[in-house]
């Protein structure tokens, strides 16, 4: 019997696999067990693979996203500070209470991806977060600030990272670190805005600028998640442009067999590599999400910055970041992603270090350069490295479990620097105690390697057809 050719996900080997369907092996093997032969034809699909444009607009949304909250906070933050008078360590609360919503919502929002599609979850997550800013433009008090940065939480976290992610490594194996990469240059395009946000603040005033931002996520923001689309084998197509071959003749050499690996949830919450890329992700993002929170005021307060020079500095850090960011993907589908993540945790270190030690704009750009290149070459890496490690079936649940360890670095960066900021009168030793922690992540990641594929799912020898 031949074997049917079904759009299926391409070996490392970049030849197309093909499915042969259960209890209809040729060897008279075992019935029951999904084989994936390897086969040496393969096709290119024509035009531009419909796998770029969701990572262009995915990007798009990124840029939307880190421009009017993630990195732009930072300078509400500061405009905030002077108007109200609120302390550090309430500002550095909101961003932290943004972090448990994110982690608590992950496993949830994992299955809604799973179970409902990225499209239908991205779209009411843009109208809760236009909602969010527009209540956010109204605010008077502290306890009404914490709803609204919630409530704009929630829609960030359901039309953001997460589920753009869930869908940019169904498109991609091959070429997935890549993928992740020009991905994640939104967050680096958005941060290059962030002076944007400081100058309508400046002109217009921050609650005319939330009602603005609202505006634009509904403007912008719901036409791209229209190009978002489920994995592609729903499409006829295969991950990075493959095209399926129409058969699988008789032929009489035999191929090796490389089979697709899927881990289940409780499979890879067994493995020491969820763990350990859990625990190194969550001690870099305690770096990053300190400075979302933080750099703005520190350069305004302690150096003697403007609010539009910051912005700037937060602009510089992240053109670098998004040079890194591309060196990333290119490096990452070519050599180990958890050693490139791993070199990345000491240049995160030795940033910090330049910026909390350092009393000069000399010292502020080494720390621009070290950071921002840091931040860049490993960021894509986190999610492209679980996806190679525990397949896409399940991916949204693994990432969303994921999401509850990396909370507690989301959480602790913003509060660690806010509350030592507030004790101490400077930000130089929560800085400082923050940049050994991302050293000793590198330990982490260093340590996390690939597991061992489920037992149950061994592959079968298949004859296919030769050239």
């Amino acid at each position: 019997m031949k074997g049917r050719a079904l759009p299926f996900i391409p070996n490392p080997s970049r030849l197309p696999c093909y499915y042969v369907p259960q209890g209809e092996n040729r060897s008279g093997g075992v019935s029951g067990v999904n084989v994936i032969a390897t086969g040496r034809v393969r096709a290119r699909a024509r035009g531009v693979f419909h796998g770029w444009w969701i990572v262009a607009s995915a990007a798009g949304i990124q840029a939307l996203q880190t421009v009017l909250l993630m990195q732009g906070y930072g300078a509400y933050a500061a405009v905030l500070r002077d108007e109200f008078g609120w302390s550090k360590t309430a500002l550095s609360g909101a961003a932290s209470l943004q972090r448990v919503e994110s982690g608590l919502l992950g496993p949830p929002q994992g299955w809604m991806l799973d179970r409902f599609g990225a499209r239908t979850i991205m779209r009411i997550g843009l109208v809760i977060l236009a909602g969010g800013f527009f209540f956010f433009s109204q605010i008077n008090s502290l306890p009404m600030f914490y709803l609204a940065f919630v409530t704009m939480a929630v829609g960030a976290s359901l039309s953001g990272f997460m589920s753009v992610t869930t869908v940019v490594v169904q498109w991609f194996e091959r070429r997935r670190a890549t993928a992740m990469a020009f991905m994640q240059t939104g967050m680096s395009m958005g941060g290059i805005l962030v002076p944007l946000v400081g100058w309508s603040l400046v002109q217009f005033g921050w609650r005319t600028t939330a009602m603005i931002s609202g505006v634009l996520v509904l403007v912008i923001g719901l036409p791209l998640v229209q190009m978002m689309r489920d994995e592609p084998e729903k499409y006829g197509m295969l991950p990075d442009g493959e095209r399926p071959a129409e058969t699988v003749g008789d032929g009489v050499e035999a191929a090796p067999v490389i089979e697709r690996v899927n881990f289940t949830p409780r499979q890879a919450l067994r493995t020491r590599a969820f763990w350990f890329i859990g625990f190194g992700h969550a001690l870099a993002v305690l770096v990053v999400s300190a400075l979302m929170v933080h750099l703005v005021v520190f350069l305004k307060e302690d150096l003697g910055f403007s609010v539009t020079g910051a912005t700037v500095i937060v602009s510089i850090m992240t053109a670098i970041t998004m040079a890194g960011q591309i060196a990333g993907g290119f490096l990452g589908d070519r050599f180990e992603k958890r050693k490139i993540a791993a070199i990345a945790m000491f240049g995160h270190a030795a940033g910090l270090y330049a910026l909390a030690f350092g009393s000069t704009l000399y010292w502020v750009l080494a720390f621009t350069v070290l950071h921002g290149t840091a931040w860049g070459m490993r960021g894509p890496l986190m999610q492209a490295m679980r996806a190679d490690y525990f397949g896409r079936k399940s991916f949204g649940v693994i990432m969303g479990f994921s999401s509850l360890i990396i909370m507690f670095g989301n959480v602790a960066g913003p509060l660690v620097a806010g509350i030592t900021a507030d004790a101490t009168g400077s930000y130089r030793i929560g800085f400082a105690v923050m940049a050994t922690l991302a050293g000793l992540g590198s330990i982490f990641f260093a340590l996390a390697t690939k597991p061992s594929p489920p037992s149950e799912r061994a592959p079968l020898q298949v004859p296919v057809t030769a050239d």
